[in-house]
């Protein structure tokens, strides 16, 4: 099981660690170093600020957001970092939801997702393998465009620059059972939002048809620390903005799957609180132990006994989300 670090996005500003970290988990020989995006800081320029401190480590973005950029032009960042960082670019795709979607990218969030996601899949492939000119008829991504909006000039085109890997690995951050199912046949890996190592059973069938070498790379929080307790807070508090402020009511994908993780009644007291601006409460209402569930917390010890059921199960990458250098090195010396 290798391991990685995941930076996410931004908050106000710039975090003044994260470069840092990543060469520290550099040096400690972590495999590979993730950005994400949400509504702010995009995830390509952060890794290529890192791409140009670092020489080894992978760099993936975990994740890019298919609304915000055509499948061509995401393949352009993906193939243009992939020369610059020499071969280390890993290319982690997300759908986000509808709030994001129509709110921030003034899209319609697709009727169908996985038709919307395989389509972009396809045409990054394309344009990866240069074998021709990118041609599709999809009904979210066609190439060229055919709408009726369109001046019918459109011409096939093939990517100037050589792509420096035929086939750069795609991840997808899928939640929903058949988008995981999906993933295993049209990418090289996934990326779990919440994956806990008590629970693998909920994804045996969606992981069924998965093919030798296909990356499962979750992301967890991890700190050493002494007090339990105070160390799951950030993760509760992550868990209560995703599962009750990163989509509607009706139509929120991580509460969903905090559902069908055992968690039902829980996720949706954790919405409907947030919902009503108490935020605080929210945070609270989130299950210890769920958060425990998706998380290493608490001493060298017992973070070392839990580490043993991640490495029981299908992770091959664990991408970690961690506060301070301490925290990268004890994962570091545990997992050699």
């Amino acid at each position: 099981m290798r391991l990685g670090l995941a930076l996410g996005y931004w908050g106000r500003g710039p975090d003044p660690r994260h470069l840092a970290l990543a060469r520290e988990a550099e040096r400690l020989g972590y495999d590979s170093v993730w950005t994400a995006e949400a509504w702010g800081s995009d995830a390509f320029t952060a890794l290529t600020w890192i791409a140009a401190h670092t020489s080894r480590i992978k760099l993936g973005t975990g994740i890019a957001q298919m609304a915000a950029r055509t499948p061509t032009a995401t393949a352009m960042h993906a193939l243009t970092l992939d020369h610059l960082s020499g071969g280390r670019m890993l290319l982690g795709l997300g759908l986000s939801g509808p709030q994001v979607v129509e709110g921030w990218y003034g899209r319609p969030f697709p009727k169908s997702p996985l038709t919307a996601t395989r389509e972009y899949v396809d045409v990054i492939r394309q344009v990866l393998r240069r074998e021709g000119p990118v041609v599709a008829d999809g009904r979210f991504h066609a190439h060229p465009y055919r709408g009726a909006d369109g001046t019918g000039l459109g011409k096939p085109l093939r990517s100037i620059t050589h792509p420096l890997r035929a086939a750069l690995p795609i991840l997808l951050g899928a939640e929903g059972p058949k988008n995981i199912a999906q993933t295993t046949r049209i990418a090289d890996g996934w990326l779990p939002l919440y994956w806990s190592p008590m629970r693998t059973g909920i994804h045996r069938a969606s992981l069924a048809d998965a093919p030798a070498g296909f990356l499962i790379a979750p992301l967890v929080r991890a700190v050493v620390c002494d007090d339990i307790a105070e160390g799951l807070l950030p993760v509760k508090a992550m868990l209560g903005f995703y599962i009750g402020g990163m989509g509607h009511a009706a139509h929120n994908f991580h509460a969903d799957l905090m559902a069908r993780m055992g968690f039902e009644a829980a996720a949706r007291r954790v919405q409907e609180l947030f919902l009503q601006g108490r935020k605080e409460e929210a945070v609270l209402a989130v299950p210890d132990a769920f958060a425990d569930e998706i998380s290493l917390v608490g001493p060298r010890e017992r973070i070392a006994e839990r580490l043993e059921l991640w490495r029981a199960g299908p992770v091959t990458d664990l991408l970690v989300t961690a506060p301070d250098p301490d925290t990268l090195r004890v994962l570091a010396e545990l997992t050699t």
